[in-house]
């Protein structure tokens, strides 16, 4: 198998992020680049060195305009890829590439599903300024994100992951995430006057997962290597609160080239790899 650059990489999950941009602008769908790849884009005028993943928001109403729109153009080259807890609302999805092979290691026992380069698209939702009511949402998508962690053979890391394991295999499984999610969601169609954003379903704290809604009023365009891509309207905002001092680098040691995948193929499909 041939090994790959990071530059290699990050140029097929680019080619993934240009599609998903062409579709949006001829579509009025609205995203906003978030994460590492924000933090690349103004710091590195594109990928961080040594990441190999591209994550952006979508509010609920734009990831379903994208949805179905995506459905009707029908490319051959690109599939969805939905993450759910059964039937519940959306956790997040991944535009994949057809012809690839990006296989994780938490995954590399599902031949069924698909592995090829992706994006991924976070639900970004709404949520009221009233702190007991944010911590609520706080705590219903930190164990809804344990839950999802535990059906994807995660390892935890700590004694307080171990016992927030034992405990959700005790609790009934549907009912729970059914109503976490309910209530996660429950604020995105609500005309509510004085609301923030929020994305909780993430390893980011609780103070580094809460955004003033000015900061997400409209996308603004920013250079990403060779193309353009949408941002959030005040994204350095969105990074100090996010990151904190993001203009720093980390320690030399720690800028190596992340591996998301235990395999990776730019030119083979991956079920040629489970065969």
């Amino acid at each position: 198998m041939q090994e790959y650059s990071i530059k290699q990489i990050q140029s097929k999950i680019l080619e993934t992020m240009i599609y998903v941009d062409r579709l949006c602008r001829e579509n009025d769908i609205e995203y906003y680049i978030m994460g590492g790849t924000a933090l690349g884009a103004v710091r590195h005028n594109g990928f961080i060195p040594w990441d190999d993943d591209l994550d952006i928001f979508m509010t609920p109403s734009n990831y379903e305009k994208f949805k179905s729109i995506f459905s009707t153009k029908n490319d051959a080259r690109f599939v969805i890829q939905e993450w759910r807890l059964g039937n519940n609302p959306l956790e997040y999805a991944k535009v994949r590439m057809n012809g690839t092979t990006f296989i994780e290691s938490n995954f590399k026992d599902k031949p069924n599903m698909h592995h090829g380069v992706f994006i991924d698209i976070m639900i970004l939702h709404k949520c009221p300024k009233s702190h007991i009511k944010k911590g609520l949402l706080f705590l219903l998508s930190r164990y809804v994100t344990t839950q999802a962690l535990a059906e994807r053979n995660w390892n935890p890391k700590s004694k307080f992951q171990t016992i927030m394991l034992r405990l959700i295999r005790l609790l009934p499984k549907h009912f729970m995430s059914g109503y976490c999610y309910k209530q996660i969601y429950k604020y995105d169609k609500q005309v509510i006057k004085n609301y923030q954003y929020c994305y909780f379903l993430t390893k980011a704290s609780y103070k580094q997962a809460i955004f003033p809604k000015e900061i997400f009023l409209q996308p603004v365009d920013i250079e990403f290597e060779t193309t353009t891509l949408m941002a959030p309207t005040n994204i350095k905002k969105y990074l100090e609160i996010r990151f904190g001092n993001y203009t720093v680098l980390p320690p030399e040691k720690e800028r190596q080239a992340a591996k998301h995948a235990e395999i990776v193929d730019l030119e083979k499909d991956y079920r040629e790899y489970f065969k």
